[in-house]
């Protein structure tokens, strides 16, 4: 997800995917204990949306919208 997407999302509705998102990659890890997956980059993608997210929330309840 991109960040000018993650910026129309209301803050509500961006907290709620946050938490979606850290479930996904909590899943991914565990699958990838039990089993190794092929793709290593969907981790690191889940890991990055994850930061993106948090980072956009914390601008927007500072004020200091982009």
């Amino acid at each position: 997800m991109k960040a000018p997407e993650i910026r129309e999302l209301s803050e509500k509705d961006l907290i709620d995917r946050i938490e979606a998102e850290k479930a996904n990659l909590l899943r991914l890890k565990m699958n990838h204990a039990i089993s190794p997956i092929d793709d290593l980059t969907q981790i690191k993608k889940a890991r990055r949306t994850i930061a993106r997210m948090l980072t956009i929330l914390s601008t927007e309840k500072n004020g200091k919208k982009s």
